[in-house]
This record gives structure tokens, C-alpha cells and sequence, in this order.
């Protein structure tokens, strides 16, 4: 199955077993992507963590 990355257009194999919510590396740019559909299959860029500093 393969979906395409959504900042360079790449096209990313997914590997099977791959789950709606699973995080993954774009090859080409390195982008953090989350698989957000797998009938079609979609990525997209995956949420930026916020750091907690205890507030």
C-alpha cells in the first residue's frame, strides 16, 4: 500500500499491519507523519508535541 507525503510529494510503502493513528518518517524530507486513513490510504503531517515544563 503506498500513500504520498503531504509536504514533498513523496511516495511512502506502508508496511502491513500499519494502523490509523501510527507515526512514521517521510524518507525523502523527514518529515513526522501520522497515518490518518488507510481506505484510501493519507498522511498527514503529525502533531508537534508541546514541551510540558511543569506548568
Amino acid at each position: 500500500m503506498k500513500a504520498e507525503c503531504p509536504v514533498c510529494d513523496a511516495s511512502i510503502n506502508l508496511q502491513e499491519g500499519t494502523v490509523v493513528g501510527e507515526l512514521l518518517e517521510c524518507p525523502e524530507c523527514g518529515t513526522e507523519l501520522e497515518v490518518i486513513s488507510l481506505d484510501p490510504p493519507k498522511l498527514n503531517e503529525a502533531p508537534q508535541e508541546e514541551e510540558d515544563w511543569g506548568q
